[in-house]
């Protein structure tokens, strides 16, 4: 049991995901200004000159579409929150452990999921 908690990824791979993860914050801050400024300039971005389907849009939709880019906005500021996280992890050498077997997160996953903190057998238990 004991030699389990000494496996972990090497400093090498600790900083390509530190690169990974540190572009992937760039992206998703950038996304969230756009979500944002969409948010802010509801009425003022000129689709609906171009695009016949904003002129259906009744007053409910359009609440709608407002709430969903809030939801959209507090869905990427948590993905964010997470991807810091992951940083943290990184700088703590435990970034890729799994939380609950303590096993290694496969690197494909981490790649494809960088702020993951369950392998996919962890993940499977729960479901």
């Amino acid at each position: 049991m004991n030699e389990d908690t000494n496996v972990r990824y090497s400093d090498k791979d600790l900083a390509e995901f530190k690169d990974l993860i540190k572009e992937k914050i760039q992206k998703a801050q950038y996304d969230l200004e756009l979500i944002r400024s969409a948010y802010m300039n509801d009425h003022n971005n000129g689709t609906e000159d171009t695009s016949p389907t904003f002129k259906a849009f009744d007053e409910g939709s359009e609440v709608m579409s407002k709430e969903s880019n809030s939801q959209l906005a507090i869905r990427q500021e948590k993905f964010i929150r997470d991807l810091k996280n992951a940083l943290i992890r990184i700088e703590n050498k435990t970034y890729g452990i799994c939380r609950v077997t303590g096993k290694l997160i496969n690197k494909e996953r981490l790649k494809l999921v960088p702020h993951a903190t369950l392998s996919i057998e962890a993940k499977n238990m729960q479901q």
